[in-house]
């Protein structure tokens, strides 16, 4: 209930300071009104503005922000308010083309004032943003290249549009518009210090060193770390963190779920990473004693964040390394509660933690179903995908009751959420973890 509470009251402090501009003119003294589309556009050009300072909160993983929602849900959040803010930017000087056509030449950035250039080239930078990003794997721009010009473009369109709206200065001749603005403007920039200065310098402070690597099947590797010249961190079983190699400050990181026990009476944390990219492919050429940063932890996909009667794993591939996690802690708690865990992956030779699933199956009460794409033709188990029916035949009877995680690549979480639809499962029994958040 604490949780909820804390959900709604974020929300409402967001779409406040998102209104608020709008808000004060309504109820404080203001200049003459003008023609309705002038208006209609100079607020949503308002709305634009305080939208895009604002989306620096969703990504920009304060913990007191990540605690109230789940990350995937902010990122999400992030990439749909960010197309349509776009959109809001853009009907505002369309608003006002349609309301006086004589303003299209301000669109001419040689003759425009300077007022207009900034307005032009703010849309412009917000245009190349969107582009850059909902089509980055399409034209194969690399992630941190692309975080660089993500956030030099987010910069550049944020200060100009600020620009015009103090240089247009009709509204925002105002005191309490130019203050309110300047206190946004202030905390937008408070953010992005913390999160471009404040946070490397903390992670520099608190360096982990590679303890060990281990391979594992399917292309993966366990990464172990250990604090160097620190206590560490604690984390709850299912969480995540962000790893690079590189100085923090150059922003090339990747999230990845602790998949060691978060019981730990030691300092060592536990990562299984699976060679997709560019910066998983390096892993296993980490050495023992090499430096890596970690900034974490993060993630509400835990099941010490609710009451479980029993649970309801569902993982697919790597997916499995949260879950793991799970199942370790419980293992070590001597947890009697009802198991049961789903893990597809494609053949028997990609399973992950394949022996060590079935010495948890003597430590807990464990239903384990594994599920094969490509089986061979000796293998008698489930094949296939985890469907409905599939489910259906290994739940317990009061599978209504259960609580399900499910961690794994998009597609195959849509198609599971879509089968605990029809077995009538609640929303709020069901809890997900996606690979996808850039």
């Amino acid at each position: 209930m604490k949780k909820k509470l804390q959900t709604y009251l974020w929300l409402v402090f967001y779409f406040l300071m998102v209104f608020l501009p709008l808000v004060l003119l309504m109820i404080l003294p203001r200049p003459a009104g003008r023609e309705f589309l002038r208006e209609v556009s100079v607020s949503l050009g308002f709305i634009a503005m305080a939208l895009l300072g604002l989306q620096t909160i969703p990504t920009s993983r304060l913990r007191f922000f990540t605690k109230a929602f789940p990350m995937d849900t902010l990122y999400t959040f992030h990439h749909g308010l960010s197309i349509f803010t776009f959109l809001i930017a853009l009907l505002h000087p369309v608003l006002l083309f349609i309301n006086n056509p004589e303003t299209l030449r301000l669109l001419n950035l040689i003759t425009a004032p300077w007022r207009a250039r900034a307005a032009v080239i703010s849309i412009v930078a917000m245009i190349i943003l969107v582009v850059s990003s909902v089509w980055r794997e399409l034209i194969k721009l690399k992630y941190d290249i692309w975080r660089w010009i993500h956030d030099g473009l987010s910069f550049l369109a944020i200060g100009l549009a600020l620009y015009h709206m103090f240089k247009v200065n009709y509204y925002m001749s105002l005191t309490y518009q130019r203050v309110l603005w300047l206190v946004l403007t202030g905390f937008w920039t408070a953010i992005i210090l913390y999160i471009r200065v404040v946070r490397p310098i903390i992670m520099i402070k608190k360096p982990y060193k590679v303890a060990r690597l281990e391979e594992e099947r399917g292309q993966c590797w366990s990464l172990y770390l250990e604090p160097d010249g620190h206590e560490g961190m604690d984390f709850e079983a299912g969480q995540f963190a962000w790893i690079t190699i590189e100085s923090p400050f150059i922003f090339r990181e990747n999230p990845f779920s602790f998949s060691t026990n978060s019981d730990h009476d030691d300092c060592y944390i536990g990562f299984t990473i699976k060679e997709l990219g560019d910066f998983t492919n390096e892993i296993k050429s980490l050495e023992v004693g090499q430096v890596v940063y970690v900034d974490g932890p993060y993630g509400t996909f835990s099941m010490d964040e609710h009451k479980c009667k029993d649970f309801v794993f569902i993982a697919g591939g790597i997916g499995s390394a949260p879950v793991m996690s799970m199942l370790r802690t419980l293992a070590d708690r001597k947890c009697v509660k009802p198991i049961t865990f789903f893990y597809g992956n494609p053949t028997w030779d990609s399973v992950i933690y394949r022996e060590e699933l079935e010495v948890l199956k003597g430590k807990l009460n464990l239903n384990l179903v594994h599920i094969l794409e490509k089986p061979s033709e000796e293998w008698v188990g489930e094949k296939g995908y985890i469907t409905t029916d599939l489910m259906r035949r290994h739940l317990l009877p009061s599978y209504k009751e259960s609580t399900f995680f499910l961690c794994g690549p998009l597609p195959m979480i849509e198609a599971v959420e879509r089968s605990l639809h029809e077995l009538e499962i609640s929303p709020r029994q069901v809890f997900s973890e996606q690979y996808d958040m850039a």
